[in-house]
C-alpha cells in the first residue's frame, strides 16, 4: 500500500503541475495547497517490519529541545545553548544496530548528524532533534518540513514564555492529524499553573481532547519533574503493534489530505457549465464583427476586383504562376484595420468567457493560431471564389443565352449564305432556260443585307449578354468572403470544442485520482482503542 500511495501521490503531483502549467488551475493554488509529501516512516528502512519508533522533538528557539534529547541520551548528542539558533543539523540518536537505508530526498548528508548508542532498553526508538522551526534561517524550516512525513511521534516542546509561539502553532494545526503528539512544558521551574491551563485550552482548540503534557526541568540541579514519565511513555509506545497503528493512521491521514486537496482542485476545475455558453457567446460576438468587416471591406473589394480583371489575361498567359502578381487578398483586404477588428473580437470573447468561469490560458492557447490563420483563410477563399467567378462569369441564364447567341452568330449567317447561294443557283438555271438577265442589283443589295442582318443580330445580342468581368470578380469576392467568414467562425467553434474536450479530459483524470484515493483509503482501516494512551496523543 505504501508503494501504491507513493505512486498515487506522484500521479497527483504530476497532474497538478501540468494543470497549473496549462492554466486549468491557478498556479497560486498549487503553491498554497499542494499534495502532501511522499515520505513515510517506513520509507527510511529497507524492511518496515520490526522497525523502530521515530520520535522527534519540535519547537521554537530556546525552549530546550536539545537539552531534553541530551537528557534522554544520558550524554551530549545535540547542540545546546547559544549555538543552537544557527544550527542547520537534524540530529538522529539511535541504537548501533539500527540501519537507516533511505534518507529523505533533497537533503544533503551534511544536514544530518547521527549519534549511536548500545543501550538495549532504547533499541526500539530513534530520537530526532529537529532544528528550530521559528529560526531566521529558512534552511531550518526546510529541514523540518522535509523530515516531518518520516516521524511517528512528535514531541512538541514549549516553555512558559513561548507556549503561544505562532509559527510552531501553525505547524501543529497543519500537521496535527498526521502524527501522534506528546507535549512538554519545559523549564517548568519558571512556569505557573495558569499557563498550563491556558496551554491545555489551546490544545483543545486544535482538536486534542485530553492531551498528554509533561512538565520538565532541564536545569543543572535536576529538580523533580515528569521527565521519567516521558521516557516511560515513549518506551511503552515502542512496540510493533503501536508502530503499525501509527503507520496506518499516518498513511490514512495522508490519503485524506490528498483526497481533500484533489477535491479542492476538482472544485476549481468544475466549470463545465460555463462552456455551454461559449459557442453562443462567440457567435454573437462574431455576427457583429463580421458585419463590421463586411462594411469595411466594401472599398477594398472594389479595388481588388479591378486588379483581378486587369491581371486576368496574365493568368491565362502564365497559368503556372498560380497567383495574380499584385492582387493579394490578404494584403488588400486583411489590412491593419481588419486585423485589429478580428483581434478585438477574440479578446472580447476571451474576456467574457473568463468572466463566466472558463479557464483563460487554455482558451487563449487554442485561439492563438487563428490570429495568423485568418488572413490565410481570407486569401485562399477569395482567390478560389474569384477564379471560379472569372472562369464562369455571369449567372446560369445569362451564360445559356450567351451560348445560344454565339451559336446563332454562326448558324444564322450560314443559313443566310445558304439561302443566297440557293437563289443564285436557281437564278442561273432559270437564266439559261429563258435566256433572260441573270440576277440584278436589287438581289445583290437584298442578299447582302440579309447576310449582314443574320450575323449582326446575334453578334449584338452576344455583346450585350457578355458578363462584366469586374461584376463577376465582385460577386466572386463577396462569395469568397462569405465562405471565409463561415470558415473562421467554424475554426473558433472548433477551438472552443477542443478546449471543452481538454477540460473534460482533465476532469476525467482528476476523477480517476479521487477514485483511487477512495479505494486506497477503504483498504486502510484505522482502529485505535479510545481508552489507550495512544488515543490521547491523536487529534479527535
Amino acid at each position: 500500500m505504501a508503494y501504491d500511495y507513493s505512486d498515487l501521490l506522484a500521479k497527483s503531483r504530476a497532474w497538478a503541475e501540468q494543470a497549473a502549467a496549462q492554466g486549468w488551475i491557478d498556479p497560486d493554488m498549487l503553491e498554497q495547497e499542494s499534495p502532501p509529501q511522499a515520505g513515510t516512516p517506513n520509507g527510511l528502512f529497507a524492511e518496515a517490519q520490526g522497525r523502530p519508533l521515530l520520535v522527534a522533538f519540535m519547537g521554537g528557539t530556546g525552549v530546550g529541545k536539545s537539552s531534553l534529547l541530551n537528557r534522554l541520551a544520558g550524554k551530549a548528542v545535540a547542540r545546546t545553548g547559544i549555538e543552537r539558533p544557527t544550527s542547520r543539523e537534524v540530529t538522529l540518536f539511535h541504537h548501533r544496530s539500527v540501519e537507516i537505508r533511505h534518507l529523505p530526498e533533497n537533503l544533503p548528508t551534511a544536514s544530518v548528524k547521527i549519534a549511536q548508542h548500545d543501550d538495549e532498553t532504547k533499541r526500539h526508538i530513534i530520537w530526532i532533534d529537529m532544528p528550530d522551526f521559528d529560526s531566521i534561517d529558512q534552511n531550518n524550516r526546510h529541514l523540518v518540513l522535509e523530515w516531518l512525513p518520516h516521524i511517528d511521534v512528535l514531541i512538541y516542546v514549549v516553555s512558559p514564555e513561548r507556549y503561544r509561539d505562532e509559527k510552531a502553532w501553525r505547524l501543529l494545526l497543519a500537521e496535527g492529524a498526521r502524527h501522534a503528539w506528546l507535549f512538554v512544558l519545559n523549564q517548568w521551574d519558571r512556569g505557573m499553573p495558569e499557563q498550563l491551563e491556558d496551554f491545555k485550552r489551546q490544545l483543545g482548540k486544535a482538536g486534542f481532547v485530553e492531551p498528554i503534557i509533561f512538565k520538565t526541568i532541564c536545569a543543572e540541579d535536576r529538580q523533580a519533574d515528569e521527565f521519567a514519565e516521558l521516557a516511560e511513555t515513549l518506551a511503552a509506545l515502542a512496540n510493533d503493534h503501536t508502530v503499525r497503528e501509527l503507520e496506518q493512521r499516518g498513511l490514512r491521514a495522508r490519503l485524506d489530505q490528498l483526497s481533500h486537496t484533489l477535491d479542492h482542485y476538482r472544485q476549481a476545475l468544475a466549470k463545465g457549465a460555463a462552456f455551454k455558453e461559449a459557442s453562443p457567446l462567440w457567435q454573437q460576438q462574431w455576427q457583429h464583427t463580421a458585419a463590421l468587416l463586411q462594411e469595411g471591406f466594401a472599398w477594398p473589394v472594389q479595388q481588388l476586383a479591378s486588379q483581378y480583371v486587369e491581371h486576368a489575361a496574365g493568368l491565362l498567359t502564365h497559368p503556372a504562376t498560380g497567383k495574380y502578381p499584385s492582387a493579394r487578398a490578404d494584403s488588400i483586404l486583411w489590412d491593419p484595420w481588419a486585423k485589429t477588428r478580428f483581434d478585438d473580437a477574440l479578446d472580447e470573447f476571451v474576456l467574457q468567457a473568463e468572466q463566466r468561469g472558463m479557464p483563460l490560458s487554455p482558451l487563449k492557447r487554442e485561439l492563438a493560431p487563428l490570429r495568423e490563420k485568418a488572413p490565410k483563410i481570407i486569401e485562399t477563399q477569395s482567390e478560389l471564389a474569384v477564379r471560379q467567378a472569372l472562369a464562369n462569369p455571369g449567372n446560369a441564364l445569362q451564360r445559356t443565352l450567351l451560348r445560344a447567341a454565339r451559336t446563332a452568330e454562326i448558324l444564322l449567317p450560314l443559313a443566310a449564305l445558304s439561302w443566297v447561294g440557293y437563289q443564285v443557283f436557281i437564278g442561273f438555271q432559270h437564266s439559261n432556260q429563258t435566256h433572260s438577265a441573270y440576277l440584278g442589283v436589287d438581289f445583290l443589295i437584298h442578299s447582302s443585307l440579309l447576310v449582314a442582318i443574320s450575323w449582326l443580330t446575334p453578334w449584338f445580342i452576344a455583346k450585350k449578354l457578355k458578363p462584366s468581368l469586374k461584376a463577376s470578380a465582385l460577386r466572386g469576392l463577396q462569395k469568397g468572403l462569405t465562405v471565409a467568414f463561415a470558415l473562421i467562425d467554424g475554426e473558433v467553434l472548433a477551438a472552443i470544442e477542443q478546449v471543452k474536450s481538454l477540460h473534460a479530459d482533465q476532469q476525467r483524470q482528476l476523477a480517476e485520482l479521487l477514485a483511487q484515493c477512495a479505494a486506497f483509503a477503504s483498504g486502510q482501516p484505522v482502529s485505535i482503542d479510545r481508552d489507550s494512551p495512544l488515543a490521547r496523543m491523536l487529534i479527535d
